[in-house]
């Protein structure tokens, strides 16, 4: 064999090392010659030695095969996050196109509410309301009336698409989780910082959805306050309050998400939401809190807000705990914050001062009696 050909079976061998298969670089050196290697066209593997590969069939190095199925599953959530990648980009377009929509709505009856108020003007300073003023100011207010459903449609339908975007980026976080990419053979996954995750949990709670319903719809389970069905089963990657046993043996409510939910045993698989514990959880349903999907607008469904003086579990700030508190206020506006009392020993009247906590973290607690 010629010697120039020795750097590529070099590169060659020490590619057949990286994915698993056994090494056979000892066999030879550079400028030996390689009778002592064979190989056999009709199989899947390289053997050592020499004489040909035996017939029957070869069981793959476990090292090899771990490499392959983690290839696979790289190369499916690949595939599957491409599709999801073409899905946003269609709906980012679409969504571009609800909001120029909007826009043109929105100019088109700004020129009808001018004529409402020029009509009133007429008829301050003729300081009279004949006949032809109401039947003009009662077409303006019909058409106005018109203008103002065809906006509310086109925004509502625009929500759909963030919710749809929103879902989908969802999935494909959920999807390159669970494929494995971190398989026993790789190295730790690097722990997040404190401070990036108290500031996703922040992004999170401030990207929460508005309920905003239609003229006589009630808020649906999981709107702020209101709690879900009986038989709602949280979906994969939920995020929950979870009753866990401590280090300590103590029990504690940890913010954390869904893995899974087995309807034999009527448990869930959680992960703790921080990744410094790295700890999965079995727990019965009792032991989960679903945490709330949309928030409560106060203007306009107050009853989906927990009452002052309201016992709840919060997620104390700066960490992944919930704790018991009590309603101090309530929010007042769409974007406003819980004002909440923790329940503190150390202060004279066993509650801390206010403190603000978001209505996403913010749940009902199943204990009744002060600890």
């Amino acid at each position: 064999m010629k010697a120039h050909k020795l750097p590529k079976i070099a590169c060659l061998l020490a590619e057949l090392r990286e994915v698993g298969v056994y090494s056979i670089a000892s066999d030879f050196s550079e400028g030996s010659p390689l009778s002592g290697l064979s190989f056999s066209a009709s199989s899947s593997c390289r053997s050592r030695g020499s004489g040909p590969v035996p017939d029957g069939p070869i069981y793959p190095p476990s090292r090899a095969r771990q490499s392959r199925e983690r290839r696979n599953r790289i190369l499916l959530v690949r595939g599957n996050i491409m599709s999801a990648d073409t899905k946003i980009a269609e709906l980012l377009t679409e969504l571009h196109q609800l909001i120029k929509q909007t826009q043109e709505e929105r100019s088109r009856s700004e020129h009808n509410l001018l004529n409402i108020q020029k009509t009133h003007e007429r008829m301050q300073t003729e300081n009279k309301t004949s006949p032809y003023y109401r039947t003009k100011l009662r077409g303006l207010y019909t058409t106005a009336r018109a203008d103002a459903e065809a906006e509310c449609s086109i925004l509502r339908h625009a929500l759909d698409k963030i919710a749809e975007i929103k879902s989908l980026l969802e999935e494909r976080r959920i999807a390159a989780k669970m494929a494995g990419v971190n398989s026993d053979n790789d190295p730790p996954r690097k722990t997040m910082r404190r401070g990036v995750l108290m500031t996703l949990l922040q992004q999170s709670a401030m990207t929460l959805p508005l309920w905003i319903g239609k003229p006589g719809d009630s808020p649906p389970p999981l709107c702020g306050a209101m709690p879900a069905n009986s038989d709602y089963v949280a979906k994969q990657g939920d995020k929950v309050a979870a009753r866990v046993k401590a280090v300590d043996g103590d029990e504690q409510w940890i913010l954390a998400e869904v893995v899974s939910y087995s309807h034999s045993t009527n448990k869930y698989e959680v992960d703790d939401i921080d990744e410094e514990g790295k700890e999965r959880h079995t727990l019965s349903r009792r032991r989960i809190i679903p945490l709330p999907q949309w928030k409560a607008n106060p203007e306009t469904d107050p009853e989906a807000l927990f009452s002052k003086d309201q016992l709840v579990l919060a997620l104390y700030p700066q960490t992944t705990c919930f704790y018991r508190a009590l309603i101090h206020t309530h929010p007042h506006r769409p974007q406003d914050d819980y004002s909440v009392l923790f329940e503190d020993t150390s202060y004279a009247d066993g509650y801390s001062p206010p403190l603000n906590v978001a209505q996403r973290y913010v749940v009902a607690c199943k204990e009744n009696k002060k600890k």
